[in-house]
């Protein structure tokens, strides 16, 4: 099978939070199943993501689109798989696309952060690849096909055989907001001394104001509020001015635990030979209290386990159906179970040697990108 990928490429490095790993995913995953790609060279689909005009997103969006649909007419793909944001979609070349006789699948996975129910524009696509358990009621309500899958991850055969543990550390690798910060503040509160190790982007700081606020003229902060009503609710209006006055400091025990930006080698290392590596699925938004924040499964929880580590992620719905919990991975829902649970991860090593062995012979045989791309297959009936 050919497919055709629309999936965030980019000739350049754009300033937008990262994207170009799951290019590297998705081929390398297709190559591995047997199948091949093939993208539109001249096309930069992340562009998309870029803040600007209408003006410009228009322009952006009726260049790429004619490109594709040239592209396509003389390289017929077996199917047309995509991440695309509603804004990036151009329903009517989609469906010149599926005129062609070219199945369209898109994958999305900010779901439960992004969206209240599913927008229109991924109404047009064949089939929808849903990653999160709690946005499947927004695709089921609004009748569109989809599939529930997880969300594709890949790495190098190296990386994939059992890694012994080379520390005694507990690892969080991720940038910071300020849901990470409460529970790694909460946590330290209650194992003052334990052997955390912070890595990611945006730690450094020593203090974040929750809320930025740039300078607008009247006009744009009338839009820029009605925008945020209109996602939020009033209530999460409501919400937004709570926690723009507040300013939380970084405690000394917190910021003595931070360990700056892995390089890529060391980050799979570190993944897999920590003693404990952390998952955090909460998420920072408006529309729930700052202290009851919601949750939804990360990508994180499928790259850690393939990679070999002994697991401890937060508690969210549907992960009970991607693993055995307590055999293959584990699990906290509050700070005070996460405490709970690293003491008793700590005091047992033969339960972190099961963990690691067990968790990533799940991820590897049942959530690859192999498997995912079959079951698409089979649902497209190819």
């Amino acid at each position: 099978m050919k497919f055709f990928l629309s999936f965030l490429q980019s000739p350049v490095r754009h300033p937008v939070p990262a994207y170009d790993f799951w290019e590297h995913y998705l081929k390398n995953g297709i190559k591995e199943a047997g199948h091949e790609w093939m993208e539109c060279p001249d096309v930069d689909w992340a562009k998309g993501l870029v803040p600007q005009s209408v003006d410009m997103l228009s322009q952006w969006r009726a260049d790429v689109w004619e490109q594709t649909i040239k592209y396509l007419k003389n390289n017929r793909p077996d199917v047309f798989l995509s991440y695309l944001y509603p804004h990036q979609v151009d329903v009517g070349a989609v469906k010149q696309i599926k005129n062609m006789g070219i199945p369209t699948v898109n994958f999305f996975c900010d779901n439960v952060r992004e969206f209240k129910k599913a927008p229109k524009e991924f109404g047009v696509f064949d089939l929808n690849w849903v990653p999160e358990y709690k946005a499947l009621e927004i695709y089921e309500k609004a009748g569109y096909n989809f599939i529930h899958l997880p969300m594709p991850m890949w790495v190098a055969p190296e990386y994939r055989g059992f890694k012994a543990e080379v520390n005694q550390q507990i690892t969080f690798i991720g940038s910071k907001d300020i849901q990470r910060h409460l529970l790694l503040e909460e946590l330290l509160k209650l194992t003052p001394d334990i052997d955390l190790a912070v890595y990611g982007s945006g730690w450094q700081q020593t203090s974040i104001a929750q809320i930025h606020q740039p300078q607008y003229g009247l006009n744009e902060k009338i839009a820029h509020q009605l925008k945020v009503v209109s996602k939020y609710g009033v209530r999460g209006y409501a919400e937004k001015l709570k926690q723009r006055r507040l300013h939380i400091e970084m405690s000394r025990t917190l910021s003595t635990k931070l360990k700056g930006i892995p390089p890529y080698d060391e980050y799979n290392l570190l993944t897999s030979g920590s003693m404990i590596t952390l998952g955090v699925n909460r998420y920072p938004s408006y529309a729930f209290p700052l202290h009851q924040p919601d949750t939804y499964s990360r990508l994180r929880d499928i790259e850690a386990p393939v990679l070999g580590a002994c697991y401890l992620t937060e508690c969210t719905p549907g992960l009970d159906q991607l693993y055995e919990l307590g055999n293959e991975i584990e699990t906290y829902k509050t700070a005070v179970e996460l405490s709970a649970k690293i003491t008793e991860l700590k005091n047992n090593p033969e339960k972190r040697k099961k963990l690691k062995i067990n968790g990533q012979h799940r991820a590897l045989t049942d959530h690859c990108i192999p498997q995912t791309l079959k079951k698409i297959l089979c649902r497209l009936s190819l």
